[in-house]
């Protein structure tokens, strides 16, 4: 495993609720990645709580972070350690009641 690949496994596993995305939560740098965080308060997570990294911020990291998951897009969602999606997959998951249940662990 990279270091770059170590370091997202790190943090994937450290965070309960972690979403890579461009910006940050405060101030979002795309529509996709505000959307996410404004699914995440909908669901009643506090935006604080959230660890966020901020793929603008770091190119391996935004590289990295697509192979990690074999995902293409930003943002990425990982509750408890686990790939939810993209915006598109956290909204369809809202609307369904889904990501609610997994933010609180009843899923």
């Amino acid at each position: 495993m990279s270091d770059t690949q170590q370091r997202i496994d790190e943090l994937v596993k450290g965070n309960e609720i972690l979403l890579f995305m461009k910006g940050s939560a405060s101030f979002p740098m795309c529509g996709f990645s505000g959307r996410a965080i404004q699914i995440l308060k909908a669901c009643g997570v506090d935006p604080k709580t959230v660890k966020t990294v901020n793929v603008l911020d770091d190119a391996e990291i935004r590289q990295g972070i697509k192979e990690y998951s074999n995902w293409p897009t930003i943002p990425q969602l990982y509750i408890k350690g686990e790939f939810i999606g993209g915006s598109d997959i956290m909204m369809d998951m809202y609307e369904s009641g889904e990501l609610q249940q997994v933010i609180s662990g009843q899923a």
